[in-house]
């Protein structure tokens, strides 16, 4: 797996086309000096990359789309929520198990090791430090290696560097519509958000 600051790490974020230009352009370059079938296979792993970059893009949704995607979500009856949030977990690989006690409401177990979800208070607008708090005891409670939390709206910048300090995974906005889009777009063939 290709580390973030690699050169396919930082290529695959960036538009697809960006790789197409750099293989070209080392095509171009190195068949000066090169034979073409030499000069292609330098340049054939950014096409490789290229067409990785895009089919993430296409998987990705635009930021209209997470934004209409975050307002359904919130509509959402906690039932509908709950369901289709380990859905997505369980086709991520994860054994969940519903718990709704107290903060914890999903276990995730992938192999052995244990994650604990908290998602009640989805719908709030801004989530500060205290039901983060609460997610911390709970998974030391738990003996679990992870904590996820999950809010459709934004988090205060006091609750972010506190998730950060403490090694909580916060899921929400893009992020977050996205694992939902892929539980639709599983259902029902094609990604709707595009």
């Amino acid at each position: 797996m290709a580390t973030k600051d690699s050169l396919f790490g930082v290529l695959s974020r960036q538009p697809w086309w960006l790789s197409v230009m750099v293989g070209a352009a080392l095509f171009g370059s190195a068949q000066v000096f090169l034979p073409t079938t030499i000069a292609a296979a330098i340049a054939a792993p950014f096409l490789g990359i290229a067409c990785y970059a895009g089919w993430r893009q296409l998987r990705t949704p635009s930021a209209t789309n997470v934004s209409e995607m975050l307002a359904r979500i919130r509509g959402m009856p906690w039932e509908n929520f709950s369901a289709l949030l380990a859905e997505a977990f369980r086709r991520d690989g994860y054994a969940v198990s519903e718990v709704y006690k107290g903060t914890v409401d999903l276990k995730l177990d992938k192999a052995g090791r244990i994650s604990i979800v908290s998602c009640k208070r989805w719908k709030v607008a801004q989530t500060g430090i205290g039901p983060l708090r609460d997610l911390v005891e709970a998974k030391n409670a738990n003996d679990a290696a992870d904590g996820i939390y999950v809010a459709a709206g934004d988090f205060t910048a006091n609750a972010r560097t506190f998730a950060k300090e403490k090694s909580i995974r916060l899921l929400n906005d893009g992020a977050l519509a996205e694992l939902i889009a892929r539980v639709e777009r599983g259902n029902r063939g094609w990604f709707r958000f595009r």
